[in-house]
């Protein structure tokens, strides 16, 4: 079969020819239908020498940690699932057994690291493939209806902004303000899942002009570029010079510097971004009660969640398609920023 693959740190993925897997005990084989790229793929392979073997991932390694497909083979003693069911894929994978677990939140399980378990496409094979293997049913959610290729990328970056948000979520009440910082692939999400969830009004930063469209069109209140004048124009925007919470997808050191100064008593700084960025902390160095955050992804629960608002028509996700061949191509252009939400590859 046909993979998308990280082989070589420092160099693009390639399109390889492989070997079909077959599902071992308990596993499921899916036929892909769609798989998402990601800025943490771009992360990843962006890593050093070094830095990469921190994370212990092989090579090669099959990227998309964003899947959906149609199950096409069962291990034995698999039940919970049939041959033709049409699923997405639950990525952060834990141990199943622990307390975070068992209530469905395998984001923070404590002892995957430990027992070697990683997501699909993040150190262990991912979704860009003709197939991929599942390790337990349990991280397959039913897909139903809901189209493979412009749903995909909820597994994520409608997952991953739904965690950030649920936890503001008391905050943010009528006469509240939200910011989401960067309005690109997850962003763009968290925008529509503000306005579907809170009465806030939101408010979107970005430095391009293109991205900034995007957020009006699925839904921001006010969008302004994201530079030195962007609180003043906020201030003038919702009348006050403090924000309810701030959602950064950037993270990096200016945008965190900029969540910070719009920040007032009681508000919250998340930082789902995979950058890296200080900033001071204390009882003089910030408002009193802010809070500042570093959510990961979300749980299986969650999940489930964000498909209903999905099939309601609360939250959808622009996409660009690509064929596996064009795999390359997608990752060049999220890399260079040109992408209108998020790139889905179709095997």
């Amino acid at each position: 079969m046909k993979a998308l693959q990280y082989v070589e740190i420092g160099r693009p993925p390639e399109v390889r020819e492989v070997p079909t897997p077959e599902p071992g005990p308990g596993e499921v084989r899916l036929r892909v239908t769609a798989a998402g790229a990601c800025h943490s793929d771009s992360f990843v392979m962006g890593l050093s020498d070094e830095e990469y073997e921190q994370f212990g991932y092989p090579l090669p390694m099959t990227l998309g940690h964003e899947g959906v497909g149609v199950v096409d083979a069962l291990g034995a003693g698999v039940e919970a699932v049939a041959v033709g069911d049409a699923v997405a894929v639950y990525g952060p994978q834990g141990c199943g057994r622990c307390h975070a677990c068992a209530q469905g939140k395998e984001n923070y399980c404590p002892h995957a690291a430990e027992l070697g378990i990683t997501p699909p496409g993040l150190g262990s094979d991912g979704a860009m493939a003709e197939h991929l293997i599942v390790r337990d049913p349990r991280h397959l959610v039913p897909l139903g209806d809901l189209d493979p290729v412009t749903h995909v990328a909820l597994t994520d970056a409608g997952l991953t902004p739904y965690h950030a948000i649920t936890g503001s979520l008391t905050k943010l009440g009528p006469g509240s303000t939200a910011v989401v910082i960067g309005a690109g692939g997850l962003g763009h999400v968290a925008i529509q899942l503000l306005r579907a969830l809170t009465p806030a009004t939101v408010v979107a930063l970005d430095i391009s002009e293109e991205k900034l469209a995007l957020a009006r069109e699925v839904g921001a209140h006010h969008a302004f570029a994201s530079d030195e004048q962007a609180a003043g124009r906020i201030a003038e925007a919702v009348g006050s010079t403090t924000v309810t919470a701030v959602f950064d997808f950037v993270a990096a050191q200016p945008t965190v510097d900029l969540g910070a100064a719009l920040l007032g008593p009681e508000s919250d700084q998340v930082l789902v971004g995979v950058g890296a960025a200080s900033t001071d902390v204390g009882m003089l160095a910030r408002p009193y009660d802010s809070t500042i955050r570093g959510p990961y992804w979300g749980s299986r629960s969650e999940l489930i969640e964000v498909f209903e608002l999905a099939r309601t028509g609360q939250v959808s996700v622009e996409t660009e398609r690509f064929s596996l061949d064009e795999a390359p191509e997608a990752y060049h252009r999220l890399h260079e920023g040109t992408l209108r939400g998020r790139a889905v590859v179709v095997p």
